[in-house]
């Protein structure tokens, strides 16, 4: 058998052995790499986020799908981090200067864990982030009471279950650049998310964009980045 020579140490990689943080990546995108904590170790969370945040010491750096026992060995270990059981997220180190803002719309109560999830990530993503719970469309007037925030948001993440109807009601309403979450909330024949989601990608309203079932951290970068990119221009226009 053949060996290949060592190459050595990789420029842009910290090489743990299970796993080859990009150290690079602040740098190309202005967004540091973030631990997806589902199948691995509670050890390897907490290690995987001190040597991030020693990488990068002024910015903080996000965990997000950990288990109890990964939040409770992140809490242990770091204890300045900030750890959201509800999201099942942990933030170590100091958020950035924030721009922009996010609406985080969740059509319902059971849809709180992906809006928890999608809020942290667009603060540590650099948007100031607005939350308004439990505003389904069974009840529209709820809907209406808020419209005003909505419509002050850079960008709206739309949380919702059940037939995914929201974000084509606020997508009528607001003229904000919109992502849609589906859950996977509902009863039978909602399929795990499956029916909100073709009901999104079916929206009529436009404006309408589309992550995939329960990725509320794919929504909260996407909206923080509209959102931080939205802020520059407005205060230029201003001026």
């Amino acid at each position: 058998m053949t060996h290949l020579p060592d190459p050595g140490p990789q420029p842009g990689v910290h090489d743990l052995g299970y796993a080859r943080l990009d150290t690079d990546r602040l740098e190309r995108t202005g967004d540091a790499e973030v631990v997806y904590g589902a199948g691995k170790t509670p050890a390897q969370v907490v290690e995987l986020l001190r040597t991030l945040h020693a990488t990068h010491p002024s910015h903080a750096v996000l965990a997000t799908r950990l288990s109890v026992e990964a939040q409770e060995a992140v809490a242990a270990a770091l204890p300045t981090a900030v750890v959201d059981p509800v999201g099942r997220t942990a933030v170590l180190g100091e958020p950035p200067v924030l721009r922009g803002t996010v609406a985080v719309v969740a059509a319902g109560t059971s849809d709180a864990p992906v809006a928890a999830e999608a809020a942290t990530t667009a603060r540590v993503f650099g948007a100031e982030v607005d939350v308004v719970n439990d505003v389904g469309v069974a009840g529209l007037h709820r809907v209406m009471g808020v419209r005003e925030r909505l419509d002050a948001a850079d960008c709206l993440i739309v949380v919702a279950g059940m037939e995914g109807a929201l974000p084509s009601v606020i997508g009528g309403l607001v003229g904000v650049p919109l992502v849609a979450v589906p859950t996977s909330v509902g009863y039978g024949a909602s399929f795990g998310g499956v029916a909100a989601l073709l009901g999104m990608l079916n929206s009529c309203a436009p404006g309408v964009t589309v992550v995939n079932i329960d990725n509320g951290f794919g929504a909260g970068v996407f909206a923080a980045r509209v959102a931080r990119r939205s802020a520059p221009r407005e205060i230029k226009e201003n001026q």
